[in-house]
């Protein structure tokens, strides 16, 4: 039974952790465009912030999280 909320409770905490980039980050910097106009949106979007490189900390958090899961389940 502990092991899962334990589990379960890693897996949340890992994806928090590994979202906290996405959620730190500044969305409402307005900056001019190079076509003219200005946009809120942030300079140089993408998915760099979810890379495996950057994150392993969260990965490996929900890794045992996951691992504890499945562990209660068979115990």
């Amino acid at each position: 039974m502990w092991s899962i909320l334990i589990g379960a409770a890693l897996i949340i905490g890992g994806l928090l952790f590994f979202f906290l980039s996405a959620l730190r980050r500044r969305a409402s910097d307005p900056h001019q465009m190079p076509q003219g106009g200005s946009t809120l949106e942030p300079r140089h979007q993408g998915i760099r912030f979810l890379g495996i490189s950057q994150n392993w900390q969260a990965i490996a958090i929900i890794a045992v999280g996951a691992l504890l899961l499945a562990f209660g389940a068979y115990s």
